[in-house]
């Protein structure tokens, strides 16, 4: 999957071509990976997604519209999923903690372990010696982009058969994916290694990978681990407990505001923008924040790309601004008189952070920090407690609720 504009007309011209697609053609050739630059059976459209430069009901929207409930059932679920990993995360944040922690103690870990420093980097740059698994590492790297169950293979390998952190391989992922999500890179790794849905490990196995890759890759099953368990033993008092979701604070139209534009949400236009005093508007770009390791060129310029086009499409004039020192937050929205910072929601992950970060400084200057969140996540994110399941269920009456059919 090769990837060039990041802007709005891209990812929605992407998604008109795909339309047709949604339906029995996705649900019967969504699981094959027929390799780089061959994969005509998924929509391509996670990039834009992620940004928000296409928006999760609009695509279900023309899903709907082309093919009907029955058929577009399967792509529906799968646009669904996106949000329930980011309510699940944003009611447990401290899965986000832990594995923002947990990869910092294991790369001081691979400083004091040669063997594992070395089976890392191998693993890293397609050099583990098993055909399919370096196919898929090279190809990461190169385009940005993995087949979903490219990335369940991968994962599972890493894991299991290689015996390597799974933070680790999420922190990969991370610096090189294109629409590299904390809630849906992390928990997918965890439901990979068992830590998800505890007790159910994913496992790669020889026959699958030959059966939807085309026989492009055939591994024998001995040259894969058998798994007969996952990782639960790594986090034996079980998954933290529920927590209430956070309530954004409302921006006030009446204060004198200055608008931040982050890749949590490139379609600001969506808002009420001529209603707010704005004094200032910024783009700010964070992808360099997903990792303390060097994160993908490539990641960085479509950030970029993306948070130009958003500013743009604003008709503001925009300051470019890089999340370094937190409390130069504060300093450029004091300097233009702003009492309020408004904002997109920006959900756990590495920005939410920074800005926690940058919150005394926020406050010792009298300003707030200000979101909208979309109804989107504000239909699905409660229900995202448990399992899947309990969203799949839940999947029409978000459909009434959003006058989507």
């Amino acid at each position: 999957m090769r990837y060039q504009a990041a802007t709005r007309a891209e990812g929605e011209a992407r998604l008109a071509a795909f339309v047709p697609r949604m339906g029995r053609h996705y649900a019967a050739g969504r699981n094959y990976d027929y390799g780089p630059d061959k994969h005509r059976d998924v929509s391509g459209l996670s990039p834009y997604l992620r940004r928000r430069l296409v928006l999760e009901e609009d695509v279900v929207a023309a899903a709907l519209a082309t093919h009907g409930p029955e058929q577009a059932e399967k792509f529906i679920q799968e646009v669904v999923w996106r949000g329930y990993f980011k309510g699940w995360l944003e009611r447990r944040p401290v899965i986000w903690a832990s594995y923002r922690d947990g990869v910092l103690r294991d790369l001081e870990m691979l400083e004091r372990d040669r063997a594992l420093r070395r089976a890392v980097a191998d693993a890293e740059a397609g050099q583990s010696g098993l055909e399919c698994f370096d196919a898929w590492a090279r190809e990461l790297v190169e385009t940005g982009y993995l087949h979903n169950h490219a990335r369940m293979w991968f994962a599972s390998i890493w894991v299991f058969t290689l015996g390597l952190p799974w933070r680790l391989g999420a922190d990969f992922f991370y610096r090189h994916l294109l629409d590299g999500d904390p809630a849906s890179n992390t928990l997918g790794w965890r439901w990979v290694a068992g830590l998800h849905t505890r007790g159910k490990p994913y496992a790669a196995q020889g026959w699958n990978i030959a059966k939807f890759t085309g026989q492009r890759f055939a591994p024998r099953e001995s040259d894969l681990t058998e798994v007969v368990q996952g990782l639960e033993g790594s986090e034996p008092d079980g998954l933290p407990s529920v927590t209430p979701l956070r309530p954004p604070r409302a921006p006030d139209p009446a204060r004198p505001s200055a608008l931040l534009i982050t890749e949590e949400d490139c379609r600001v236009e969506d808002f009420d923008l001529a209603s707010y005093d704005i004094r200032a508007t910024a783009t700010l770009a964070a992808s360099h924040l997903r990792s303390v390791s060097a994160v993908s060129d490539d990641v960085a310029a479509f950030e970029a790309g993306a948070l130009q086009d958003a500013a743009r499409r604003t008709g503001l004039q925009a300051e470019a601004l890089r999340a370094g020192v937190p409390a130069d937050l504060a300093r450029w929205a004091g300097k233009a008189g702003a009492r309020q910072i408004i904002t997109p929601y920006i959900p756990e992950g590495p920005l939410r952070d920074w800005l926690r970060e940058a919150t005394p400084a926020l406050d010792a200057a009298g300003i707030t920090l200000c979101e909208w969140q979309r109804p989107w996540d504000r239909a699905i994110w409660p229900h995202a407690t448990a399992g899947f399941f309990t969203v799949k269920k839940l999947i029409p009456q978000i459909i009434h609720q959003r006058q989507l059919l």
